[in-house]
């Protein structure tokens, strides 16, 4: 028990944490530091990062990434020569995460399977241990559609919701069969759900179809991963405002990526909903693109000032560090939180 008298009153324990928080006393492991970010009930001892993708893997180790790998002949493999790949794969996330200080790691199943997806997270462990917050993708709601089925998807919801509303709601359970799954292997500590239902200007879909069609499925998946014990993160790009209320009703522990090309202002999104989930992302991956360096630096500044204004905040790109992105401009908004991550 630590005890403690300051200006004549005793501290209380979140009074304890945050006083060695501030003294540079606490060195949290990565989980650690991510999870209690998560929880927003206390502060870690600095702003948390990860991203969602790093894709730069050849730049940064010459390796291939384990996304852009093609296992055309898997089953053909012997168990020994799949391992070796498995390991692989597995030290390049674990490399990523040490070399950028990534407290988190998302992990993408090749061949996606859940039998490849755990035979990650133990290689993953078995390099790292409980160092690292892992997490996978699990979200079978419904998605934006691709340009040759956005036209059939539009016409069905119009002409036949109930058979439309039957094959969303057998996805989701799919993808809650697959998630008990993996909860019953163990290792995952979240599930992300990567599902995206906005454009630059805003849903894809009325609000009326967003109710009647993404938001019961969206509140029942979360539920679902809650009662297993999982984290959830909410990602969808572009304009989500109109829907910030609803995404925070289906009760997500965090949401990503606030993306500021789709108008999402995290100085906005922190006064409004800061204090009831934790704020992932905001750096302009277009301006890390196409932008000026002074650009990219800026938009860094104005995510990790604004974001520590939240209960809970964990730094990264509002999408992902995706191939053709300069590695240089990512180094740069990274030694941006550097500079800043410290409360």
């Amino acid at each position: 028990m630590y005890k403690a008298i300051c200006s004549a009153h005793i501290l209380t324990q979140a009074e304890l944490m945050a006083t060695k928080i501030t003294n540079g006393e606490f060195n949290m492991k990565p989980a650690e530091r991510f999870k209690t970010a998560l929880k927003h009930k206390t502060r870690p001892d600095r702003v948390p990062h990860f991203e969602l993708v790093f894709f730069l893997t050849m730049e940064a180790f010459g390796k291939v990434h384990p996304s852009h790998r093609s296992y055309g002949q898997w089953g053909q493999m012997t168990r020994t020569e799949q391992t070796l790949h498995l390991k692989d794969i597995a030290s390049i996330y674990v490399e990523t995460a040490k070399k950028f200080e990534h407290d988190a790691i998302f992990i993408h199943g090749n061949p996606d399977t859940v039998e490849v997806l755990m035979r990650l997270v133990d290689e993953i462990k078995a390099i790292s241990g409980d160092d690292y917050f892992l997490m996978c993708h699990g979200d079978a709601t419904f998605a934006i559609p691709g340009g040759n089925g956005m036209e059939e998807w539009s016409f069905r919801m119009m002409d036949e919701p109930e058979k439309v509303d039957a094959e969303l709601a057998k996805g989701v359970d799919n993808m809650i069969a697959r998630a008990e799954k993996i909860k019953a292997h163990g290792g995952m500590d979240a599930i992300a759900l990567c599902s995206d239902y906005c454009f630059n200007s805003g849903p894809f879909l009325s609000l009326e179809w967003f109710d009647r069609f993404i938001q019961p499925n969206l509140i029942r998946q979360i539920s679902a991963y809650r009662e297993m014990g999982f984290y959830t993160i909410k990602h969808t790009d572009g304009n989500i405002m109109p829907i910030l209320d609803r995404l925070l009703e289906a009760g997500p522990d965090a949401i990503h990526s606030l993306d500021p090309q789709g108008g999402v202002d995290i100085a906005e999104v922190a006064t409004r909903v800061g204090d009831k989930v934790t704020l992932i992302g905001n750096v302009d991956c277009g301006k890390l693109q196409t932008g000026t360096d002074e650009e990219c630096i800026e938009s860094a500044l104005y995510a990790i000032e604004n974001g520590k204004r939240a209960a809970g905040y964990i730094f990264s790109t509002s999408n992902c560090v995706y191939t053709g992105m300069e590695l240089r401009r990512y180094e740069l908004i990274r030694d941006v939180w550097k500079k800043h991550r410290d409360y």
